[in-house]
């Protein structure tokens, strides 16, 4: 028999709800419509799916963010009661509405970080699935949430396994976490091979089904240097205390060891609803009728030493904690603009590590930024890296 918990229905903003994350999270809504709400539904430029999206779900507010697909969308909604705003300044401001009691933020990339940095001061709890939010002002981020007594959820499959792990564990220490990585489409090939790789290799990915630009990042391993910048912040660790290790299965989702030497570990098969209905139900977790794992279909599972000198992403992600200051968000800003090149076969694969690296060695760092300083940063890092794209004498392949 099902039970439904007496909680009041939960009332949504999904920050880029046309984007993998978003659509995987209006499915959980749709499963789930007498606990959660769609309120607020938002996207960059895909203006015929947040069409197609709020005449489903009915939010009260759609935001287009290109001003120029304002008349599309509002036409086409203009039957509805959905109010449609358009323009990047409207999506940060409708995070502040009273009657929000969840943000989640699923935009990609430097975005994500003014709208919740204003939902927070709003008092609005995050389902944080834009990992480059804590990675460029994780400081920053941490401290409003303590102030404005704010939850920060992780939806990453990664955060959500290492905090469902330390559900109970408030006053036992952490030794360290390990953070899993799959290994993404290109594990165990070397730089020979990674030279000539193309777009089209790097976006099959063997386990996970993402948008291009994260995609990329997990077959540069770069998503792993971003999630390990993120876990510093979320679970107030310093860099010691942080491992990666590559697990092609990805079934193991990540793991905490705790003082005692005893270790947790969250597993399940991959698939990103289920942290994502974690976050939104929290703590509650809310059944569902989601494929079961199965041990006797996985009798082996396996672990390997990631390799940081073949993935040079991964190790330059290190290498910006440990610097700290705006160095995370100048090797998030490089990243953007180098992974942008790739898919437009602009820089190579290899190439993009160089361009993150020239970056992190020109642009001037800062111990202790503020937001100004961040934004600053991250716009003078893009032109720099724009700047080494264009000059540099190789492109990527296409085919």
């Amino acid at each position: 028999m099902h039970i439904v918990s007496n909680f009041p229905v939960k009332h949504i903003a999904i920050l880029g709800s046309t984007g993998s994350i978003g659509t995987q999270t209006l499915e959980v809504i749709a499963e789930n419509p007498e606990r959660f709400k769609a309120h607020v539904l938002t996207a960059h430029r895909n203006a015929d799916l947040l069409i197609e999206q709020a005449l489903k779900f009915a939010p009260a507010y759609a935001v287009i963010c290109d001003e120029s697909l304002y008349g599309q969308v509002k036409e086409a909604l203009s039957h509805t009661k959905t109010q449609v705003l358009a323009g990047y300044d409207e999506v940060k401001s409708i995070v502040t509405l009273p009657e929000l009691d969840i943000v989640l933020t699923a935009m990609v990339g430097f975005a994500g970080l003014e709208p919740t940095i204003n939902a927070v001061k709003a008092g609005k709890d995050i389902a944080l699935a834009n990992k480059e939010t804590l990675v460029v002002a994780g400081e920053l981020i941490t401290s409003l949430a303590k102030q404005h007594n704010v939850k920060l959820l992780p939806v990453d499959s990664e955060h959500s396994a290492i905090f469902q792990c330390l559900a109970g564990e408030e006053q036992n220490p952490i030794e360290k976490i390990i953070l899993t990585a799959s290994g993404g489409p290109f594990r165990g090939k070397d730089s020979s091979f990674l030279e000539t790789v193309t777009r089209h290799q790097a976006l099959k990915h063997p386990n996970w089904v993402m948008g291009a630009k994260i995609t990329i990042d997990s077959a540069s391993l770069m998503n792993k240097g971003l999630e390990v910048i993120e876990a510093k912040w979320l679970f107030d660790l310093q860099l010691e205390q942080i491992e990666v290790i590559v697990h092609p299965q990805s079934i193991v989702h990540s793991l905490v060891q705790f003082q005692d030497g005893s270790m947790k570990a969250q597993m399940g098969l991959p698939d990103m609803k289920l942290p994502i209905q974690y976050a939104l139900g929290y703590p509650e977790r809310i059944k569902n009728n989601y494929k079961r794992f199965d041990f006797t279909a996985y009798p082996t599972l396996t672990f390997e030493k990631a390799d940081t000198g073949t993935f040079r992403n991964l190790a330059l992600a290190f290498e910006a904690l440990k610097t700290a200051g705006n160095m995370p968000c100048i090797v998030n800003a490089a990243n953007e603009v180098a992974v942008a090149g790739f898919l437009t076969d602009s820089v190579s694969f290899l190439g993009m590590s160089h361009v993150i690296e020239q970056c992190m060695q020109q642009i001037p760092t800062i111990k202790q930024p503020s937001l100004a300083d961040y934004l600053n940063t991250d716009k003078e890092t893009r032109i720099l890296a724009q700047n080494l794209i264009a000059q540099m004498p190789f492109k990527a392949l296409s085919v």
